[in-house]
């Protein structure tokens, strides 16, 4: 646990980073609280008696003191196209392990493209994407390839009971399709491809007692971005359920609302991950409740495995390539139910 190590949550005052501070204050660790708006982090610096640290991702002498004595960085600021850069450069000037939460493509793939050699070099650890979108489906899909070297393709279906999106959700969903234009994005073949033509719909077959579900396919999140950096697996797919793409897209849906003391919404979610291989199919599925708030949990487990050296490799890494994808699921209780499937054959 924690042990009274400081570590910097920057954005802690959004809707995610809170979930964080309260994560790891429950797991022994001191929050140095930190983000570009001083009065939000006072507010909750004075809610659980913190010391809060004001910087700008502009102003590199700011975040140098942001991050100072600390033993490592939790990035919760969005829009992450914005603050990833600067505050990966803090960590590494300070040489701390730098996590984020990040579920924005461009900037999970610019992580990826412009620190995988650098910090591997230096023997930083920098996990992006440590989050519901990124980290678990890449885990799920580690878990489920098992001693498989290498597969044909993924599948990573979410079922959301519904999506009221945050305001970070929101603005670094704009910052995305500004970026992308009126393209989106697949992964084939090994390759990504940019699309003009509309996602398709389907349905999908998920565990029961839910069964199949309408959903839009090549849904693409983060997940393709963490799984294709380590998986041999040329074709990966995800898929979201049409109710929370509507949510999602409408734009009266009113951010998420708290439905018990820990502050997490009525939400729940079951994420289906099926590894195909020669014939073969294997599958691994998580549930909880809240996609925002189980983030906490994930990026918890993944500093305390970072910091004890419960990792595979240094440098830019995603979650199922440095972590036990297994073992580091089974630690998530009570926050998700995972489960691994008996293999089967599919037609």
């Amino acid at each position: 646990m924690g042990a009274g190590q400081l570590v910097t949550v920057y954005g802690a005052y959004g809707h995610t980073g809170r979930f964080v501070v309260a994560e790891l204050l429950a797991r022994g660790f001191v929050p140095v609280l930190s983000g570009r708006n001083a009065q939000a982090l006072d507010e909750v610096a004075r809610e659980h008696d913190l010391e809060a640290r004001a910087a700008a991702v502009d102003d590199a002498a700011s975040l140098d003191g942001a991050l100072a004595g600390t033993v490592a960085v939790i990035n919760c600021a969005g829009p992450f196209a914005s603050t990833t850069g600067p505050v990966i450069e803090a960590a590494l000037r300070a040489k701390i392990p730098y996590l984020d939460v990040a579920a924005e493509l461009e900037a999970n793939l610019d992580t990826f493209a412009h620190y995988r050699e650098r910090a591997q070099d230096a023997g930083a650890v920098i996990v992006p994407a440590m989050a519901f979108f990124g980290g678990l489906g890449d885990l799920l899909a580690t878990a489920a390839m098992g001693d498989w070297t290498e597969a044909d393709e993924a599948h990573i279906a979410y079922a959301l009971s519904d999506w009221h999106p945050t305001a970070g959700t929101r603005r670094s969903g704009a910052v995305s399709r500004e970026r992308r234009g009126a393209q989106r994005l697949r992964y084939r073949g090994g390759q990504w491809e940019r699309r003009t033509d509309a996602a398709p719909t389907m349905e999908w077959a998920f565990p029961e007692p839910m069964g199949s579900r309408p959903v839009i396919g090549e849904f693409t999140m983060a997940d393709v971005v963490t799984v294709a950096r380590h998986l041999a697996i040329p074709d990966v797919t995800t898929y979201m359920t049409t109710q929370a793409v509507r949510d999602i897209a409408a734009p009266d849906t009113p951010a998420p609302t708290a439905a018990d003391e820990s502050g997490r919404s009525h939400q729940t979610f079951l994420v289906d991950v099926v590894v195909r291989s020669d014939g073969a199919e294997r599958r691994a599925t998580a549930r909880g409740q809240d996609i925002y708030a189980v983030t906490a949990p994930l990026v918890a487990e993944a500093l305390e495995r970072v910091l004890a050296g419960r990792t595979k490799t240094a440098g830019a890494v995603s979650a199922g390539e440095t972590f036990d994808a297994t073992d580091f699921l089974r630690a998530l209780a009570p926050h998700i139910t995972f489960d691994l499937h008996p293999q089967k054959q599919y037609a």
